[in-house]
C-alpha cells in the first residue's frame, strides 16, 4: 500500500563499481606487474576486433530485468559482458547477410534511430533544467522552514473476508490486544511487528484506509472494516503529528522527479509550438483546428 521509491540505484553503482570488479577478476601475475593508469572507459571484450567498452557495459545495467538487480557487480559484469558479445556476434552474422538492405528491416532501424534521435533533445532538455541549483531552489520555496503534512500512527490488521475482520473486532470490543492479534491472523507483512505501520501521511496510502486512518483519535480503532483492493482491514490509530521539516536529502529524488516532469512538459510545449499540425478522424476528415493539436496538460484534464 505504501508507495515506495521506484528510482534503483543500481546502475549507477554498477557504473562505479563495476571496473573495479572487472579489475578484481584478473589474475595474480597481472597484478605483480607494475601498475598502468587507469583507462576511464576500458575495453571489456572483443568480437572480430569490435572493441566492447565498459561504457556499453554501463548503458546495459540500465536496462537489466529484476531478478539480476540481486547479483553483486562481480557476478553481473561477465553476465553483461557475454550479452554484449551475443549482440555484435549476431549484428556481424545479420551483416553478413545484407539485412539492413531489406526494406522492412531498414525502415525499423530508422524508427530505432528517430527514437534514440527523439530521446537524445529530450534528455539534452532536461539536464538544462534539472541542476542541483534547481532542486535547492525547489527545496528552498516549497520545503525550507514549513512544516510537513500530517501523520498518523497506526497498527492493522489485515484479512482476506469481510466477516473474519468482523471477528477481530468482536475480540477487541472485548479487550482483546491489537498486537497479538495481528500477529496470529493478519495477513499482511508487518504481522510479526503487531501489525505496525509506523508515520505516514494520507498519499502514502490508499484513499479508503488512509480516510479510516485519520479519522481515528489515538487509541481507537475501526468499528467496521476497511475494505481496499488488498482486502479487509481493521486499524488502530497510535497517534497523529505534524512531520518535521523533510532534510534536502529526504526529498532530493522526489524533487529531481518533479522538475524532470516539468521539463518534459516544457520541451513538448515549445516544439509543439513550432510546428504546423494537423489531426485527422479515423475517416481521414481533418478535425477542426481547435481539436487538432491538444497539449498534453490540456487532454489530462
Amino acid at each position: 500500500m505504501r508507495h515506495l521509491p521506484t528510482l534503483s540505484a543500481l546502475a549507477l553503482s554498477l557504473a562505479l563499481a563495476a571496473p573495479a570488479a572487472f579489475a578484481a577478476t584478473t589474475s595474480s601475475a597481472d597484478s605483480s606487474k607494475t601498475a598502468a593508469p587507469a583507462d576511464s572507459n576500458p575495453v571489456v571484450a572483443t568480437v572480430n576486433n569490435i572493441k566492447i567498452h565498459m561504457s556499453d557495459i554501463q548503458a546495459d545495467a540500465q536496462n537489466i530485468p529484476p531478478q539480476m538487480q540481486q547479483l553483486p557487480p562481480e557476478k553481473l559484469l561477465p553476465l553483461l559482458i557475454n550479452q554484449e558479445v551475443d549482440r555484435k556476434a549476431l549484428l556481424i552474422a545479420a551483416q553478413k547477410e545484407g539485412l539492413e538492405k531489406d526494406p522492412n528491416v531498414a525502415a525499423r532501424m530508422k524508427a530505432a534511430a528517430n527514437v534514440q534521435l527523439e530521446n537524445a533533445y529530450v534528455q539534452k532538455a532536461v539536464a538544462a533544467q534539472v541542476t542541483d541549483t534547481a532542486v535547492q531552489a525547489y527545496y528552498d520555496q516549497h520545503y525550507a522552514g514549513k512544516p510537513g503534512p500530517e501523520q498518523v500512527d497506526a497498527r492493522q490488521i489485515l484479512v482476506s473476508s469481510k466477516e473474519k475482520a468482523e471477528d477481530i473486532i468482536k475480540q477487541l470490543n472485548k479487550g482483546a490486544d491489537f498486537a497479538k492479534l495481528a500477529e496470529k491472523d493478519s495477513i499482511d507483512p508487518g504481522a510479526k511487528n503487531g501489525g505496525e505501520l509506523g508515520w505516514f501521511s494520507k498519499d502514502e496510502m490508499v484513499p479508503a484506509f488512509a480516510d479510516a486512518a485519520f479519522a481515528l483519535k489515538k487509541g481507537e480503532y475501526t468499528k467496521t472494516p476497511v475494505q481496499t483492493q488488498f482486502g479487509w482491514h481493521v486499524i488502530l490509530n497510535e497517534g497523529h503529528r505534524t512531520a518535521p521539516t523533510p532534510s534536502l536529502d529526504d526529498v532530493k529524488q522526489e524533487i529531481r522527479q518533479k522538475l524532470a516532469d516539468q521539463a518534459v512538459q516544457n520541451v513538448l510545449d515549445k516544439v509543439r509550438g513550432q510546428v504546423k499540425i494537423q489531426v485527422f478522424d479515423a475517416n481521414g476528415k481533418p478535425l477542426p483546428e481547435e481539436k487538432s493539436a491538444p497539449s498534453s496538460s490540456d487532454s489530462s484534464k
